[in-house]
């Protein structure tokens, strides 16, 4: 009787257990199917308003959903797909809440420069080619609609700040040529598909050239004055985003998102970010120190932006030692991780309309849906500004260990784990992975020098930095001037690099703060699993524990690993 007893606990617990699980499971599915909305939400600000409503409340509808899930009936990974789903439509709520859809360009990124990557193609066949053709002659209303939103946001007070378009002109005054044949968008018609007849070729070419002259150059002289005449007069005088309605709120909540934690007030971050940069300075002395250099602080730094030796001489010299920097790190990973991606990458110069006013590298996992390479992307723009100790750390951030090997691994993850998980980029654990990684490949043996050290230990007193200048610059009311005088003076960055890099933070409110918050919590953690488990820490292991979920907030991190420390305690 009592052995029946135990039987019917444990069936009644284990239909319990997948009671839940298929609750969520259903839930996760309606989020990842299509909603069938009535309206085309990128054909009119109307409906693009619409859009984002409709998302908002269903985003609602499925947390009361999720809310009526308990914890202990499911298995770990559920657990996280719950939690992760939950600051997803938590996110979607907001991102309708302060009308961020509005605002859809920044100093780097906006929809003409996304136009501008359909040229980036090689037809294979006739339907291909007919395609692009179809795609260019729908751009006039694709530039239409984007030009309307960006009136949109001018009319509720979101503009961006003037501050932050200088040398902007290139990014559409490029595509305003003479030639049809001379623009980006002619490129796929230079390699036509030789299965092609010798009269289509020649009646496409014709088409191309009509194409490209009515709906490429016509409508970026367009979009040159849009922005001339409406964007840039109407743009914001004030750089904090707090001067806007809401602002100090909408601030508060992307330090929230982009932190994945409630714990932090501006001033909190602020006061971070000051005890970090006097900490990096520390080490920073030290390294001056031990080169024997005569002069301050500021001396040495003038000496790295002013020294040839510092510096490429040509695009091919930064992107072979980029190249150089990537093989060796390959060569050290096994002995650091258990689980390395399938896919491969490139390194590759940033692209060239994107360059004047990009970062000094990025890594870009490729086109959606399409069987290729992921790549680092090293800017060749402007080579004085181009620092060659600096190219270690950047390659470890964005390449290996850092955003290939983490994004690549969160995409391969198994198809047990919920698609919304496998496509999902959270900043403070994506950037701060990313941070993190600079910090380990110094015991990988990477820097071999001195000075790259020091390019190290520049990169994250630049992230340490941010905490100082976003929070300046977004709760504090600091000044550009502000922003690029403590940042010049604390880093070994170029001034272009700094001036780039000052007018991201003020037209990306927030997403600044992600990269060492998630580093100093990563490191935090590692710290006290080093502690706790003595000579029974395993690095790969410790890493496996970080990566072998995919990416998650930072406190589903620290549960990780302090699950994994009473483990591996215990055993």
């Amino acid at each position: 009787m009592k052995k029946l007893f135990i039987i019917l606990v444990f069936v009644q617990l284990f239909v319990c257990c997948s009671r839940e699980s298929y609750k969520l499971n259903e839930i996760i599915k309606e989020y990842e199917s299509e909603r069938g909305y009535e309206f085309n939400r990128n054909e009119s600000v109307e409906n693009t308003i619409k859009y984002h409503q409709a998302e908002a409340d269903f985003s609602k509808k499925l947390i009361k959903k999720l809310e009526m899930i308990t914890d202990e009936k499911l298995s770990e990974s559920e657990v996280i797909s719950r939690e992760l789903l939950l600051f997803v439509l938590k996110n979607k709520i907001d991102f309708n809440k302060y009308k961020m859809y509005l605002n859809t360009i920044t100093n780097e990124n906006a929809f003409h420069l996304n136009l501008s990557r359909m040229g980036n193609q090689t037809f294979k066949n006739k339907e291909q080619v007919l395609n692009y053709l179809e795609q260019l002659d729908s751009l006039p209303k694709r530039v239409e609609y984007n030009l309307n939103i960006l009136r949109a946001s001018i009319e509720e007070g979101m503009a961006q700040p003037r501050a932050i378009f200088s040398n902007y002109s290139y990014s559409y005054e490029k595509h305003i040529v003479s030639n049809p044949i001379k623009s980006d968008f002619y490129k796929p018609f230079h390699m036509l598909p030789d299965s092609l007849s010798y009269e289509f070729k020649d009646s496409i070419i014709k088409i191309a050239n009509a194409s490209i002259q009515k709906n490429v150059i016509s409508q970026y002289k367009k979009i040159k004055l849009f922005f001339e005449d409406e964007y840039f007069p109407n743009a914001r005088k004030q750089l904090g985003i707090s001067s806007i309605s809401n602002g100090k709120e909408f601030y508060q909540n992307r330090i929230n998102y982009f932190t994945t934690s409630n714990q932090y007030s501006a001033d909190d971050i602020h006061q971070i970010g000051i005890k970090e940069v006097a900490r990096i300075k520390k080490e920073m002395h030290k390294i001056i120190d031990d080169l024997g250099f005569q002069g301050s602080f500021a001396e040495f730094l003038k000496f790295l932006r002013s020294d040839e030796q510092f510096y490429p001489k040509t695009e091919d010299e930064l992107l072979i030692f980029a190249r150089d920097i990537s093989k060796r790190i390959d060569a050290e990973l096994p002995k650091f991780f258990k689980s390395l991606p399938r896919k491969p990458y490139g390194v590759v110069p940033v692209p060239e309309d994107l360059a004047p006013n990009y970062t000094g590298g990025r890594y870009y996992s490729g086109p959606k849906n399409e069987p290729t390479a992921g790549f680092y992307w090293v800017n060749t723009y402007n080579l004085p500004s181009r620092t060659l100790y600096t190219i270690p750390a950047l390659t470890a951030h964005e390449a290996v260990p850092g955003h290939h090997l983490q994004i690549s691994l969160n995409s391969e993850l198994s198809k047990t784990i919920p698609e919304f998980r496998r496509k999902l980029y959270i900043s403070a654990y994506g950037e701060g992975w990313g941070l993190y990684s600079e910090y380990l490949v110094d015991e990988m043996g990477i820097y071999r020098n001195l000075y790259e050290k020091f390019g190290q230990l520049t990169y994250e007193m630049w992230r340490a930095c941010r905490l100082v200048v976003d929070t300046g610059i977004h709760a504090l009311g600091w000044s550009k001037e502000q922003v690029v005088d403590y940042m010049s003076s604390n880093t070994a960055l170029s001034l272009h690099e700094i001036n780039t890099e000052t007018d991201r933070y003020i037209s990306w409110p927030g997403q600044a703060l992600s990269y060492k918050i998630g580093e100093l919590k990563i490191r935090e953690l590692r710290s006290l699993a080093e502690k706790e488990l003595g000579s029974n820490f395993d690095i790969r292991e410790f890493h496996e524990v970080i990566l072998s979920k995919g990416t998650v907030t930072l406190s589903i991190l620290e549960s990780r690993i302090l699950n994994y420390i009473e483990d591996n305690i215990n055993e």
